[in-house]
């Protein structure tokens, strides 16, 4: 039982990071809230879908590590074979808190390429927000704090 619940606890601990991790153009930082930003106009010459790949911090593998190493040690037995049955839990923890992190922080996102009303070309990769972007669109470069994300121009 107590596995178990510590198995639960890890996986939500391991979602609760992927919510915090998002790239969205629809979700502004707190340290990006009443900061002056930059904003170039421009249209959209393609786009197309990417996937962002998820992180690997290492929580994930920590956490599965100790989860599975405990799991495995309070199994019955010898102490020796309590102990070697905690370490390869334990490894096969890490790896499966590492995987589950890298997959729960994934992000479908597009790679939006604009030109710039000056001429130039810029490119951005953003997540999938409320609005869909489509070549033609007039849009705008909003840069806050060296991060960029587009949006539809106001009519």
């Amino acid at each position: 039982m107590q596995k178990f619940l510590s198995l639960g606890i890890s996986i939500a601990f391991a979602l609760t990071l992927a919510a915090c991790a998002s790239s969205s153009p629809d979700v502004i930082q707190r340290g990006d809230a009443q900061r002056m930003s930059q904003v170039e106009d421009g249209v959209v010459l393609t786009v197309r879908n990417v996937v962002v790949d998820g992180s690997q911090s290492g929580i994930g593998a920590v956490v599965g590590g100790v989860t599975g190493a405990v799991a495995g040690a309070t199994r019955g037995g010898s102490n020796a074979e309590s102990n070697a049955i905690g370490l390869l839990v334990g490894v096969a923890g890490a790896a499966a808190g590492n995987a589950i992190e890298r997959f729960s922080t994934r992000e479908d996102a597009v790679e939006v390429l604009v030109q710039l009303k000056g001429g130039e070309r810029r490119a951005v990769v953003q997540a999938k927000g409320e609005q869909v972007l489509v070549p033609g669109d007039a849009v705008i470069l909003i840069t806050t704090g060296g991060k960029v994300r587009i949006a539809k121009a106001p009519k």
